[in-house]
């Protein structure tokens, strides 16, 4: 039995999934209003995040992974506090089914650094003067097809032909 190249599956080596390094690439964080915005508020702020990822290969099976959180509190017109965080990875991908690398990247990779960038922006929110802000959990499958459905719409639309 082959595993579809011609390589018999018991030749073929394992896959192999290594984290080299982690690292906050860039960090910012704003209170602009304080003293002000530390004082009580009569409600609860509008609290906006957005999450993205990108990747770029560094070396022969080496891939940095993005992490980029941005966030903003709100309340009654009012900035209270904003951050944006870039928080990266460097991983090594051996022996990966070439179909299978993309996903990878792009779903398991920011999986792994989410919990170390959530708990940055907790602890820079609170170090902030504000209760630490506790990220809910990311579906990043669903962000990795959100980001494929879009970019599959923006290259029929830039073909010019109709969906």
């Amino acid at each position: 039995m082959t595993n579809g190249n011609g390589t018999p599956i018991e030749a073929a080596a394992p896959p192999q999934f290594n984290v080299l390094a982690q690292y906050t690439k860039d960090l910012s964080f704003e209170n602009p209003n304080a003293p002000a915005s530390l004082a009580p508020q009569a409600q609860q702020p509008a609290i906006n995040i957005q999450i993205n990822v990108s990747a770029n290969n560094v070396g022969e099976n080496e891939y940095e992974v993005i992490l980029l959180i941005e966030g903003k509190a709100e309340n009654a017109g009012k900035l209270m506090f904003g951050f944006d965080l870039a928080y990266a990875g460097v991983f090594r991908i051996l022996n990966a089914p070439k179909e299978s690398l993309h996903p990878l990247i792009m779903i398991e990779c920011p999986r792994l650094l989410f919990p170390f960038a959530r708990e940055i922006i907790a602890r820079s929110i609170r170090d902030g003067g504000f209760p630490p802000l506790m990220l809910d959990p990311v579906d990043f499958v669903g962000l990795y097809r959100q980001n494929m459905e879009r970019q599959a719409a923006a290259a029929q639309a830039a073909s010019g032909k109709p969906s």
